[in-house]
């Protein structure tokens, strides 16, 4: 997942991409969802400055994130093939908001996974 606005509207913070070459300087992905799925593009490490020292650090890293999951704000405007949501952390309340914004994230219903009990059992959404 890309952490930074490279080069909106193709390169947005949140993007998801497929990454298919590592090299020193330089990353080769695929863009993975939106207008420009499936453009393969280049992503340079850029400058990191850190602002949390009473000196200046500045470093060069890969404005990227390795994503297993995503939570729901950060699908919003997104559709995923899967959709798995695991409603049964106490951790967060799960507002009607929350759960219709996950729900709406599946392209379609046969592969929207919930978990909403104490055992783990999986149940699938059907309409």
């Amino acid at each position: 997942m890309l952490l930074r606005n490279l080069d909106p509207p193709k390169l947005c913070n949140g993007s998801r991409l497929i990454v298919k070459a590592l090299h020193a300087h330089i990353i080769e992905a695929t863009i993975l969802t939106g207008p420009f799925e499936g453009e393969h593009v280049l992503i340079a490490r850029i400058p990191l400055i850190s602002t949390d020292l009473p000196f200046s650090f500045q470093r060069l890293q890969f404005p990227l994130r390795l994503a297993f999951a995503i939570t729901i704000y950060k699908a919003q405007g997104q559709s995923l093939r899967i959709t798995g949501l695991d409603l049964t952390d106490e951790c967060f309340s799960v507002t009607s908001l929350q759960l219709h914004v996950g729900m709406s994230r599946a392209k379609d219903t046969s592969t929207l996974f919930i978990i909403a009990d104490e055992q783990k059992e999986t149940k699938k959404y059907c309409v």
